[in-house]
């Protein structure tokens, strides 16, 4: 097997045109979405993109499957440049990328048996397997996903929206695909059936090994299925490293604050509260200098200048002036002002 990486973004950027109200005719403006992200991901690897709404973490996810086309830089998978138009090229790779959306019900066609559904991959990409095959390996796939035989003539809306996932992720793996792309698959259910679906894809990963890029703005959901984290605001990556390092030892200001905001596993510590200031600033207008200096509580004034850089070091990353030590690639925590932890204990 390649040592290479599954997954490279190198640089990608995607900016939106826009026609602002002002004038006779508008103003034109420049939605930044995604601002110059780069990151890799693994064979086998969970890869989690965090972060608040609206910091371009969707958008990069449809930027690695090649659903969206990069301003500028690269996405390359197995190797391969993934292409910006969507010919037998796009479509080879698309059979080893497969996503899961957040709405299973609105993923799904609502006039077609689950079966039919699962089985769809084999009807578009194995045209020359039977057809007594392909609905086969769909009443397999419903049964590595806990579905029963007799839910196979059902159709979406006859079953639970945890079922309805099962479908999606049945359906997403039909191809054995080497990446599959994840935003926020359980943010839509029930707390009692999201461990339900998150043990089912961890358990999937184990038998299949494929690889997950991770959308989620839940932390407990990311402290579960992650290998590495990358935390995203306003379109650029301002943290990444191992969960237990990114969460028990934040680097940067703003993962900080996250991570503070966050329920703390029990017989942990707890941090106190980091409440920022305002909301995050319009990606329209992204500030001069480290676009998260406005709401930072101890930005100093080469903050409001300059754009700080992401720097790697010992397997971690951050994108702050305070993180990064003078004249060195070595990393330390910014000043937090809420050091005070209390200790939780267990129940």
């Amino acid at each position: 097997m390649s040592d290479q990486p599954l997954l490279v973004a190198d640089n990608i950027t995607l900016h939106y045109a826009l026609r602002l109200p002002g004038g006779l005719w508008g103003q034109s403006a420049t939605l930044k979405a995604v601002n110059g992200v780069s990151f890799h991901l693994n064979r086998g690897e969970v890869l989690a993109l965090v972060g608040e709404s609206g910091c371009g973490k969707s958008t990069t996810a449809r930027l690695a499957l090649g659903q969206l086309a990069p301003n500028s830089g690269e996405v390359r998978f197995e190797g391969v440049p993934v292409p910006v138009d969507r010919g037998p090229e796009w479509r080879r790779l698309r059979a080893r990328m497969q996503m899961i959306y957040q709405d299973p019900l609105g993923a799904l066609d609502r006039r077609l048996p689950i079966l039919n559904q699962i089985a769809e991959p084999f009807d578009i990409h194995r045209k020359d397997m039977p057809k007594a095959e392909r609905l086969e390996r769909a009443a397999a796939l419903m049964r590595s996903v806990g579905l029963r035989a007799d839910q196979a003539t059902n159709f979406p809306h006859e079953l639970s929206g945890g079922q309805r996932q099962r479908v999606v992720i049945a359906r997403a793996l039909a191809l054995d695909p080497s990446l599959l792309v994840c935003d926020e698959p359980v943010s839509a259910l029930d707390v009692s059936i999201q461990a339900q679906v998150l043990n089912l894809l961890d358990d999937l990963r184990q038998k299949t090994g494929f690889a997950a890029l991770f959308i989620s703005h839940d932390l407990k959901v990311v402290r579960q299925m992650a290998d590495r984290v990358a935390v995203m605001y306003l379109g650029k990556i301002v943290e990444e490293g191992l969960p237990e390092e990114v969460f028990h030892n934040p680097l940067h200001p703003y993962t900080q604050a996250l991570v503070s905001a966050a329920p703390s596993p029990r017989g942990t510590t707890r941090r106190e509260r980091i409440v920022l200031s305002g909301d995050p600033p319009n990606p329209v207008n992204i500030p001069t200098g480290c676009a998260f200096h406005p709401r930072c509580p101890v930005a100093v004034a080469n903050c409001r200048k300059e754009v700080p850089q992401l720097v790697r070091d010992a397997g971690r990353a951050a994108a702050c002036h305070l993180v990064h030590t003078a004249g060195g690639s070595a990393l330390r925590p910014a000043p937090n002002l809420a050091r005070k932890q209390t200790t939780l204990e267990s129940v």
